[in-house]
């Protein structure tokens, strides 16, 4: 691919995708540039005029009152990193940093933070070399912007601070003296230019996002395989219904579900059963996964206009000469946004388990108890349902949403905060233990399936149906199930089985 030029207005979920995962390689825009160091001349003449603007020539938050001189500015923005690189954790993974690293860059392309241009080039050097500071997960109240997360970044180009490279960790004078960089020695607003902002946050909850909106997809094909497997009817799909009550993620849901059904010998064989109406979790698929599919619309709504958003504090207006202090890196909208999302996917959890304990229960269909072979000596997926329900259960914890908390901070200054990086961290273990309670329906309904052949399923779960038998057998004896669970995660990251559920 070409280089992705930024400029802070045009940036897309789809390109940060390109960069986070694909490596898409990053430069700024010549305009950009030009539109940086008009800012950065109001920066200079502020303090070549020894003005007293917060942010320029003053200390930070409760210590906003305290006069900087001239003298000392390098020193305040270089002490301004260090005492803010107080996070804690477990590292932010690869694709998390690389996000981070491209949205702070665009952020500062939008020639509103008063940084030079060359700031902003070493960020995009970073990500095009692939070396990936070590930003530790934890520490962030999502006010003021991503403070800690945001510290660690920037160390880097000072020459202090770690990056990953390869496997290995090296120091960030090491990364700078590969690249043949010398450490940037910050200059006024320029430390504050890189920590005020929300990308440490959007950066976390967008590679959530990402595989959450893969799930969404694959659960639908997991219980239109799930009501192959039961015997259950696609009536309830039926457009006409839907169109009744035209929620837009229920519509969509209910079309698939009938593309995934077509051409059923399954549905076939059992026309004239006696069976009125199946269970909720089978019936209201519609309208319990089209829920969720619009938060996720509404989540990504949310993440676009913050993407090319300046978050920074105060803001540089180059046509008038204006420093403006306000609060845009206030990360409430993203914590809210991500607090829904963690409801929405831990439903979708909930619906998928109910499906599951269907599938093993006898009182519910002529399937085998736990779907083994010879009941009583076998236990078949008894336990595996166990393991949903705890996966499940978790989550139903971890949805309760971080977003309504506040601790007020910096000595009563910051005295709402919205702990939105809480919101975010907590997607990372939804996200995960959504995939592996789908990757459960899968094999009990790929096991279910098995007791209805030669029978075919519909045209579409037929296909995810070999698929999955193409890579895991039947049980026809008690088998340790935690090893194809995780294989049948794997299958569920395959571009061809993901493509199927599209």
């Amino acid at each position: 691919m070409e280089p992705l030029l930024i400029n802070g207005e045009s940036l897309t979920l789809e390109n940060v995708h390109e960069v986070a995962f694909d490596r898409r390689r990053v430069a700024l825009r010549p305009e950009s540039a030009k539109k940086m160091a008009k800012s950065r001349a109001v920066v200079e003449a502020i303090v070549n005029d020894d003005r007293i603007v917060y942010g320029i020539s003053t200390g930070f938050g409760k210590l906003s009152d305290v006069h900087i001189g001239h003298d000392q500015l390098t020193v305040l923005q270089h002490n301004l990193v260090r005492s803010h690189a107080s996070g804690v954790g477990d590292p932010l993974g690869e694709e998390e940093v690389r996000a981070l690293i491209l949205l702070r860059a665009n952020v500062l392309a939008k020639g509103l933070s008063g940084a030079r241009p060359v700031v902003a080039e070493r960020l995009c050097e970073l990500l095009n070399h692939h070396f990936h500071p070590v930003i530790p997960c934890r520490g962030s109240v999502g006010a003021s912007g991503d403070l800690a997360p945001m510290a660690h970044l920037a160390l880097v180009l000072i020459g202090e601070g770690e990056v990953f490279s390869a496997s290995a960790k090296i120091t960030g004078r090491e990364a700078l003296q590969a690249i043949g960089l010398p450490p940037l020695e910050l200059q006024a607003k320029e430390g504050l230019a890189l920590l005020n902002g929300t990308q440490a946050t959007l950066a976390t909850g967008l590679v959530c996002w990402w595989r959450a909106r893969q799930l969404l997809d694959l659960a639908d094909l997991a219980g239109a395989m799930s009501l192959e497997a039961l015997k259950g009817t696609p009536q309830a799909f039926d457009e006409r219904i839907h169109q009744a009550r035209p929620h837009r993620g229920q519509i969509e849901v209910a079309a698939r579900l009938s593309r995934f059904l077509r051409k059923s010998e399954i549905r076939q064989s059992h026309l004239d059963c006696p069976r009125i109406q199946d269970a909720y979790s089978l019936r209201c698929i519609p309208q319990v996964h089209g829920p969720v599919r619009e938060c996720l619309e509404y989540v990504r709504g949310v993440a676009s206009v913050e993407l090319n958003s300046a978050t920074d504090n105060p803001l540089v207006y180059a046509d008038s000469a204006e420093v403006i202090s306000g609060g845009n890196f206030h990360g409430q909208s993203l914590g809210l946004a991500f607090d829904f999302m963690s409801i929405a996917l831990s439903v979708l959890a909930n619906i998928s388990e109910r499906r599951i304990e269907r599938l093993l229960n006898p009182e519910y269909g002529d399937l085998p108890a736990f779907l083994a072979d010879n009941p009583g000596l076998n236990s078949g997926f008894m336990i595996a349902q166990v393991a949903a329900a705890a996966l499940a259960s978790e989550n139903k914890v971890l949805s309760h949403p971080a977003s309504v908390d506040s601790i007020p901070t910096s000595g009563n200054k910051e005295d709402h905060v919205p702990m939105a990086m809480g919101a975010a961290l907590k997607l990372r273990p939804i996200v995960a233990n959504l995939e592996r309670i789908l990757a459960i329906e899968f094999l009990c309904a790929a096991q279910g399936i098995d007791y209805l052949r030669p029978l075919k399923a519909g045209i579409t779960v037929e296909s995810a149906y070999q698929y999955i038998r193409s890579r895991i057998s039947h049980m026809s004896a008690d088998r340790v199930l935690s090893v194809d669970i995780e294989k049948m995660a794997g299958i569920m990251n395959e571009a061809e089985f993901v493509a199927l559920s599209r």
